[in-house]
């Protein structure tokens, strides 16, 4: 009688416990909620601001400043990068980390309309990277507050990391160990679907090709010039070729940033910029190799010298399928969110725009868990922080259904209310994951020992841009 007692005074205890953290849970949504106002005003603001990697001044204090009101202690200028910051809040064990991204992408300047206008800019939120910071800093708050009000024990973090585009900014901090005291590390980005899996990534590598001639009167002495655009498009055509002889997932971008200033001036300076990219990071480094050759053989063709300069380099996602299952079932309680009949006016006509699928609008009301990319997407330096801890992201439904990242109408959704309703997706599946795992520590062991298991115990992690310092000055 007294064992059945006891069972039953357990069953009620747990009962009792699982009801107040749905109550806790409840609150923290409507706490992010009540402040979508203010949080929407912050996005806006860096939507406007605009600024391109290692450049987000205004952006990064914006967060921080934000961070500080709110209670965090916060470390500006870490890693050697003046916009890279870490805002603290409580301390021991267990410490989970948040990423916030905050840059913006050069040459997409566009209005929050359904039709292509600029707004003058020299840059755009084409990747929402506004929202992806905003809405990390609301689900930092948003945990806090329930920490001070419960007593929960443990450590929130917010990493504000500059530069995701191209730059590697978390490769910085890694390599500074900045991540090293983190149990557990959750982010998410903009999306035109609300979703959780377990994909990878892209690993990359990027850098700037620079070739040096001679200049010579084009008409008047051709023969005394050496052309530097002569060098870089030798390499591009080397390039080109290796494309057949490569893995089929590899993939090959550049733009030639410097070809020359007049066509009546032999070149004696031009500029290439490239990215290589692959599901395995080896196949990215032999591949990078053999570019490397072909800017030499083009140098020795064309009787020029060329120097290169690493840029960026990133590992592929290690992805944690048992942090995918606890962030799934949060992205799954928050659910989406529906348009609103202006919202679907400006939908419906975006979706008519080039470039654009169309795709039922009712998307955005909807979660897809274990909806993976096939192709791996792109690359991003959540992957070097992966690889030192455990980690795990979420898509938001911030853009139009049937929209590309790094295009204009990415700019146009994020910069109006169909990207802000997306951003509190995030924020709340952020903070209730969060919760979750300060609350159940068997939830990180279980993560960590899938981690060590993927990543072996002998791992030792080694940046692909190896000693170089931050690429401050990449945008220029």
């Amino acid at each position: 009688m007294l064992h059945r007692i006891m069972a039953v005074a357990a069953l009620f205890i747990i009962t009792l416990s699982a009801l107040g953290q749905e109550a806790d849970k409840k609150k923290v949504i409507q706490s992010i909620q009540n402040r979508s106002d203010q949080y929407g005003q912050i996005a806006q603001k860096i939507w406007n601001f605009a600024e391109v990697g290692y450049k987000e001044k205004q952006s990064s204090l914006l967060l921080q400043e934000t961070l500080r009101q709110a209670g965090f202690q916060v470390e500006a200028g870490v890693a050697d990068i003046p916009t890279a910051f870490v805002a603290t809040f409580g301390q021991g064990k267990p410490v989970i980390g948040i990423m916030a991204e905050y840059d913006a992408l050069p040459g997409l300047s566009q209005d929050s309309i359904p039709t292509k206008r600029s707004l003058g800019g020299n840059s755009g939120h084409a990747c929402g990277h506004h929202l992806f910071g905003t809405g990390s800093v609301a689900a930092a708050i948003a945990v806090k507050e329930w920490m001070k009000e419960t007593g929960q024990k443990g450590t929130i973090k917010l990493y504000g990391c500059p530069a995701e585009e191209g730059g590697s900014g978390k490769v910085y901090m890694v390599r500074a160990g900045l991540f090293s005291q983190a149990d557990v590390m959750l982010h998410w980005h903009p999306n035109d679907e609300n979703t959780v899996s377990a994909s990878s990534s892209l690993a990359n590598k990027a850098g700037k090709f620079r070739f040096y001639g001679l200049s010579s009167h084009a008409a008047a002495s051709p023969e005394r010039g050496r052309s530097a655009l002569d060098a870089v498009e030798a390499m591009d055509h080397m390039a080109n070729m290796m494309r057949e002889h490569v893995p089929s997932s590899t993939r090959i971008h550049y733009v030639i940033t410097n070809g020359g200033k007049a066509p009546n001036i032999v070149p004696d300076y031009a500029e290439v910029y490239y990215y290589v990219r692959s599901p395995q990071r080896d196949v990215v480094m032999d591949v990078w190799n053999r570019i490397e050759k072909a800017a030499e053989g083009a140098a020795l063709g064309t009787g020029t010298r060329y120097e290169v300069e690493l840029i960026g380099g990133v590992y592929e996602v290690l992805p944690n399928e048992h942090l995918v299952a606890v962030m799934g079932s949060n992205l799954k309680s928050v659910g989406g969110y529906s348009l609103s009949a202006t919202e679907q006016a400006f939908a419906k006509q975006l979706q008519q725009t080039p470039g654009m699928q169309v795709i039922d609008l009712s998307t955005t009301n909807q979660v897809f868990l274990n909806h993976p990319d096939p192709s791996g997407g792109g690359s991003t330096d959540v992957g070097d922080v992966s690889w030192v801890v455990p980690t795990v992201g979420l898509g938001a439904a911030t853009w139009v259904p049937g929209t590309a990242a790094h295009s204009w109408q990415a700019v146009a959704a994020g910069g109006m209310t169909i990207g802000k309703k997306g951003m509190l997706v995030a924020a709340k599946t952020l903070a209730l994951t969060a919760m979750d795992l300060f609350k159940k520590p068997v939830l990180i062991e279980d993560a960590r020992l899938e981690w060590l298991n993927k990543r072996g115990t002998e791992f030792q992690y080694k940046s692909l841009l190896g000693d170089r310092k931050p690429a401050l000055n990449y945008r220029d």
